[in-house]
């Protein structure tokens, strides 16, 4: 089964303010978008399960004009706390990018 790093031209993790993650898939094409927008895998409820995030906080935005999907949610702790382990969440989209299509 194909993974979303298999069919996405760019899959990112950044910083939303402080207090937000955003993920955000790339796709080259509107048929790669579309086999990402309607993969029953990748969901709210799925990018949830995977971040161990409640699914009433992830804000889902999908720009059909340039091909992205993008998922938005609260950091678990802020930017900068003492105990947080990736100040600019760079590394988070790896479980995203895992997930499969």
């Amino acid at each position: 089964m194909p993974m979303v790093q298999d069919i996405a031209m760019e899959v990112r993790s950044k910083n939303a303010g402080p207090f937000w993650v955003t993920l955000e898939i790339f796709c080259k094409d509107d048929e790669a978008y579309q086999i990402i927008k309607n993969s029953p895998n990748v969901t709210k409820e799925k990018v949830a399960e995977t971040y161990m995030v409640n699914p009433e906080q992830i804000k889902c935005f999908y720009c059909d004009s340039i091909y992205v999907a993008k998922f938005s949610f609260p950091r678990p702790k802020p930017s900068g706390h003492k105990y947080e382990n990736d100040m600019h969440t760079g590394q988070q989209y790896i479980r995203l990018a895992e997930l499969e299509v």
